[in-house]
């Protein structure tokens, strides 16, 4: 048995514990709320509530100035049925969709896959391929407008040098010629964004399954579509969804076209064949100032986002299975 030893000079006097306290436990749960607390606060503010808000003032009646009237579902049966440019953007974003989307899927895997297997300049020729997508609007904008201006342009100047034309084309001012070119920026701007996706898909991939498609003697164009293609389409499934609610929001490229140095001041480009929901939205709501019926305009197009997202995603899923 062990005996305590105390001290001849020292009474034995022992230490008492001190009381338990919760006051660390409750300080490490609330600091991360604390911390947290201006973003929270900013989101709620600047993104939730304009939200919320315009789907109030959706209902009424509202010059952002005078007093709201309530008009119920009014804004939304005029849109759907009332608002024959309100189809007519739908239709136009729709179809510079299909004329752009596709081509920016194959050139940004194609261009992923020629990337991934050189060895020389891969980082210059991916930055270079980049760069477009985190250019401004503003300069994309004036780009194009200055290479298909109708007098001046660059591309009707090397037409006009090969004989292909015979006088410069109104790329700016034929609705099927402006498509043309709305299509062409979009194109230009998001392949280097696919191929980056792409790339990243491509790292994935384990090189045994090439390694062994290569030792049962499979072509380059076989094995592309036998294993890159399949495996890449969960990636692939991802950019359809993402071009779909982007371009169904597309907005910049057709009105800084349009607006800028060689193009038309009219809204939506040459017989409002680039008029897209967005730009729609933009003119009823801070043009003409009809607050109430432009947020009704958002909403409307929010739900044709949901639509097409679902019906998107459903069809791709069947189509993997």
């Amino acid at each position: 048995m062990k005996h305590e030893t105390v001290h001849p000079s020292l009474p034995n006097i022992k230490k008492s514990k001190p009381p338990k306290t919760n006051t660390f436990r409750i300080s490490m749960k609330v600091w991360p709320y604390i911390f947290l607390s201006p973003f929270i606060i900013c989101y709620l503010a600047f993104n939730i509530f304009p939200i919320f808000y315009s789907f109030v003032i959706s209902f009424t009646r509202w010059d952002g100035f005078s007093e709201k009237l309530y008009v119920g579902f009014d804004n939304y049966i005029r849109v759907f049925t009332q608002d024959p440019y309100f189809w007519k953007s739908v239709w136009n974003t729709l179809l510079i969709m299909m004329m752009s989307t596709p081509f920016v899927i194959i050139f940004g895997l194609l261009l992923a896959v020629f990337l991934f297997n050189i060895s020389k300049g891969k980082s210059f020729f991916q930055t270079v391929n980049f760069i477009p997508y985190i250019t401004t609007p503003v300069a994309i904008g004036l780009i194009f407008a200055f290479l298909f201006d109708w007098s001046s342009g660059t591309v009707n100047t090397i037409l006009l040098n090969l004989g292909v034309v015979d006088q410069g084309i109104n790329w700016l001012g034929e609705p099927l010629y402006a498509r043309i070119v709305v299509a062409l920026m979009i194109v230009w701007k998001y392949t280097g964004y696919h191929m980056a996706i792409y790339l990243t898909g491509l790292s994935t991939i384990p090189q045994e399954l090439y390694d062994a498609a290569k030792v049962d003697g499979s072509s380059p164009v076989n094995t592309f579509f036998k294993i890159t293609v399949p495996l890449l389409a969960p990636i692939t499934l991802f950019l359809v969804l993402t071009d779909i609610i982007g371009g169904l929001q597309m907005f910049d490229e057709p009105k800084l076209l349009f607006s800028g140095s060689g193009g038309t001041s009219a809204v939506g480009g040459p017989e409002r064949s680039v008029l897209t929901v967005i730009w729609h939205f933009y003119d009823v709501t801070f043009t003409t100032s009809r607050f109430g019926y432009g947020a009704a305009v958002s909403f409307s197009l929010f739900l044709i986002i949901i639509v097409f997202s679902i019906v998107s995603y459903k069809f791709m899923s069947k189509e993997r299975i």
